[in-house]
């Protein structure tokens, strides 16, 4: 996945398409993020850079409860990515077999 803001586009979109409101705001979040998963809002601290961003939302979008279905048809190519990539990290995760 490219560091570009075309990327972060991508990703909000997703985001975006499954009714989530991504923030980026000031605070202290030990993670560099806080998600308010009652009202379907990420926040993000405005501080991290185009790349901790991009990082942070591919982190953040397997923990949410997102229907592919809802998604237009980018959004969901894009999706199928960051879960793809998400599972691989899981099967290369040390202390697993």
């Amino acid at each position: 996945m490219r560091y570009t803001q075309a990327t972060l586009n991508k990703i909000e979109q997703v985001l975006d398409d499954a009714s989530y409101i991504v923030r980026y705001e000031r605070g202290t979040f030990q993670s560099g993020y806080c998600i308010l998963e009652q009202k379907k809002v990420v926040v993000l601290n405005k501080f991290l850079p185009l790349e901790g961003r991009i990082n942070t939302l591919v982190d953040i979008i397997p923990q949410l409860k997102v229907n592919p279905i809802d998604l237009s048809p980018d959004s969901g190519k894009t999706y199928t990515e960051i879960m793809e990539k998400f599972r691989l990290a899981q099967e290369n995760e040390p202390g697993e077999n």
